[in-house]
């Protein structure tokens, strides 16, 4: 699949707000330079949102988009706080730390990781005591935007060319799917879930968002048939229109997200009891700010 980082950092604004809420439920971290991995970095400014907050840390972000990476690597070399940021490439299914971590973080990516979860032993046993699992990941794949997609995906205009394109699957857990996959692994838990109202601007603008990321599988798979391509676009727009009619102010587009923050427990510390909230607070120890 190839991707579009211009197109991905359109909406750029509405596209961090999730990471920096995540930031900011993250607990104190063990390491005093802290070592960080950054599980899908795309185009490297959501690495900088991260050491924004530990801005001596060691942070190498992850990902398997040559296109992604070479915009990412602009940002690599020394941090201001005496850290420093590198980029790798690496699919995430077969990512293995050489090191103790004090931070695995992952914003919108783990949805393209075919059954993520099964990775997450290895990842809370690659923490430092005290150390954190924190990702974020869209929920919104009963939505019109996705719903809309698979049904267009599957049109007899297009299912020969894009059968096995869009996974047919839920590719992400429930709060409560992801707090009994973790619970088990010795961490504290934090889970919840928002759904925000974006409004956003200008003509078509769900079908703009979409395609940075939704619709990169049918862009990669039609890009060698343009007239394929433009007729796919041109229905799947027609289809959003009806679905996310503009309004007086923009256009309403909701869309859910699931929040993780899993803290490797010390021995000493008790099993953690479920926590849950639609609408995330930082905590009062962390001193970085939520935006």
């Amino acid at each position: 699949m190839t991707w579009d980082p211009d197109q991905y950092q359109r909406h750029l604004g509405l596209r961090s707000r999730p990471l920096y809420e995540l930031l900011a439920r993250i607990p104190p971290l063990p390491g005093a330079a802290p070592r960080i991995a950054d599980l899908g970095c795309g185009p490297g400014r959501p690495s900088l949102l991260v050491t924004e907050r530990w801005p001596d840390a060691r942070l190498t972000g992850y990902d398997n988009s040559p296109e992604m990476l070479a915009r990412a690597r602009r940002h690599a070399g020394p941090t201001e706080g005496g850290g420093s940021v590198d980029f790798v490439h690496v699919d995430l299914a077969d990512w293995r730390a050489e090191e103790q971590h004090d931070l695995i973080v992952s914003n919108a990516a783990l949805q393209w990781v075919p059954r993520h979860a099964d990775r997450f032993p290895d990842w809370v046993s690659w923490l430092r005591p005290g150390g954190v699992l924190a990702f974020q990941v869209p929920g919104n794949f009963s939505a019109p935007s996705h719903l809309l997609l698979r049904e267009l995906a599957a049109d007899p205009r297009w299912r020969d060319r894009l059968a096995g394109v869009l996974r047919a699957d839920e590719p992400v857990l429930s709060p409560a799917g992801y707090f009994a996959a973790l619970a088990p692994l010795g961490c504290s838990l934090d889970v919840w879930e928002t759904t925000y109202l974006h409004v956003l601007p200008g003509e078509d603008p769900v079908l703009d968002w979409t395609k940075g990321t939704a619709l990169r599988p049918v862009l990669t798979a039609l890009r060698d048939d343009p007239a394929a391509r433009d007729a796919f676009l041109a229905a799947y727009r027609d289809a959003l229109r009806a679905a996310y009619p503009p309004g007086t102010h923009g256009t309403v587009f909701p869309f859910r997200r699931v929040y993780v923050v899993a803290q490797r427990r010390h021995a000493a510390q008790p099993s953690p009891q479920p926590q849950s909230s639609s609408s995330p607070q930082p905590p009062e120890e962390s001193g970085w700010p939520s935006r």
